[in-house]
Order: C-alpha cells, then sequence, then structure tokens
C-alpha cells in the first residue's frame, strides 16, 4: 500500500495512477484525514489462455455410452 498526503499527490499524480493501475494500493489523505483510494475502474479480468492447465481431469472412459441410454442408443 503506497500512502501519500494530498500535496505530495499534487506533484506526482501520474505515477500514483501508475501504480494503480498495476495493481498497488493508493491512498491520498487530506490535511482533515479524510482518505481516497485511487482504483482503476474499467479492468478487464479476462482469464489467461492455459492458467488452468492442469487442473481439469477428464475420465478416461469419458466417451463410452452410458448404461442409462442403451435403450435409446439402438
Amino acid at each position: 500500500m503506497h500512502q501519500v498526503n494530498l500535496k505530495e499527490a499534487e506533484t506526482c499524480l501520474a505515477e500514483l495512477i501508475e501504480e494503480a493501475a498495476g495493481g498497488e494500493e493508493v491512498i491520498i489523505t487530506r490535511n482533515d484525514g479524510t482518505s481516497f483510494k485511487i482504483v482503476p475502474l474499467n479492468v478487464e479480468l479476462r482469464p489467461k489462455f492455459g492458467s488452468a492447465r492442469g487442473l481439469v481431469k477428464m475420465s478416461d472412459d469419458f466417451d463410452e455410452p452410458l448404461a442409462d441410454f442403451e435403450e435409446y442408443a439402438q
């Protein structure tokens, strides 16, 4: 977490925004003690291709006909 006072934030706002965009929690505090958090608004959460590799397992008999549906298969 990165916490700065308002005066300091005025001079380095672009850097603080970049930190927030990178996932860092950025808090700006006014002289009266009120705090504000900079957060990105349009974060699109897309899974990374291949990120579930090894997590999904399929049974060896996955393609075998089901016994309950034998009468329908004929």
